[in-house]
């Protein structure tokens, strides 16, 4: 049985924004939160980019639901040991409800330190160093590591949970959705595609959960959500690697004015029609998701989570797709 939860969008919405929003997501009975991880927002008109780790500490204190990072990059703008130590004690926090979602990374983010931004393949070897680390860490005990792209030395968690916190690894092609079945807990990826699930759960993922997640933008003007769609995030509709090379919200401000309204129109759900909305998140439980996590764009939150009490989650537990 499919998983609904809601997708915090930390570069859209500051923080006192998305406590409340956890509590109107629990209210509505969405089942889990998920709260992405960034330097920088994709571009200046979202305009906002809190501390994650901060604000996983705020969310324990306002919510039950369980809590993932989707997803955070472990490599780079911070140390494999200071995300564990991150990690442990949100999970000590969260009372064991908190899922570490992990991934390769974008230069957006972690350029920041001047750092080099490495190619795709090294990007991965990576990502499996930092697991490697973070795993042993989390035992609580003792850590000496001398590896390719990281050194520990001497370091041990003091604070950590009764089990450590799942490692579920982030993925947009078959080389990550193997990785990913090799060594992590579970598979994160952003759209329905069947392919990349099979190949998860081929590689060694077998029955382990695989997460996903969609923006909507609810309004009863279907021509006005488009807009605050094209507005706030087109970067959603920029193709191939650009989302991981781009450095800077400039630049992705650059890449968007080739996204149309009519691009915005064509592949996210805007407007208040049900059909659309239970279709569009059915779509990743007919792919094989557990976990599908929903991110209202824009204003009308209020309306946004009424509106999936009443009409949304209600079908998507009942398995209706279409009525």
């Amino acid at each position: 049985m499919t998983a609904y939860g809601y997708f915090l969008s930390s570069e859209e919405f500051a923080p006192a924004d998305l406590l409340d929003q956890a509590r109107m997501a629990e209210q509505a009975g969405f089942q889990a939160l998920a709260i992405s991880d960034h330097f920088h927002p994709w571009n200046d008109e979202q305009g906002e980019s809190s501390f994650v780790w901060s604000m996983i500490g705020a969310l324990s204190q306002v919510t039950s639901l369980p809590i993932t990072t989707l997803v955070t990059c472990p490599t780079v703008r911070l140390h494999p040991a200071i995300n564990a130590q991150a990690a442990a004690t949100a999970a000590v926090l969260t009372e064991g409800r908190f899922r570490f979602g992990l991934g390769s990374g974008e230069a957006l983010n972690e350029h920041i330190l001047g750092d080099a931004w490495p190619e795709a393949a090294e990007r991965l070897q990576m990502l499996e160093e930092a697991v490697q680390i973070i795993r042993k860490l989390s035992t609580g005990e003792r850590v000496t590591h001398h590896g390719t792209h990281y050194t520990v030395q001497n370091a041990r968690l003091y604070t950590i949970p009764a089990e450590p916190a799942p490692l579920y690894i982030s993925g947009f092609g078959p080389e990550a959705a193997a990785l990913a079945g090799r060594i992590g807990d579970g598979f994160v990826t952003m759209t329905p595609d069947t392919a990349l699930v099979e190949q998860f759960r081929r590689a060694g993922g077998g029955s382990k959960p695989v997460i996903g997640g969609l923006k909507v933008c609810w309004n009863t003007d279907r021509a006005r959500a488009v807009k605050t769609v094209h507005r706030l995030w087109p970067n959603e509709q920029l193709p191939g690697e650009l989302a991981q090379i781009l450095p800077t919200p400039e630049h992705f401000e650059q890449a968007a004015t080739l996204v149309t309204e009519d691009m915005i129109a064509d592949a996210i759900v805007c407007g208040d029609t049900t059909n659309d909305h239970v279709e569009a998140i059915s779509a990743y439980s007919q792919a094989g998701f557990d976990e599908v996590y929903v991110n209202q764009i824009g204003p009308d939150q209020k309306q946004f989570f009424d509106f999936y009490r009443a009409e949304v989650l209600p079908r998507l537990h009942a398995g209706t797709s279409v009525g």
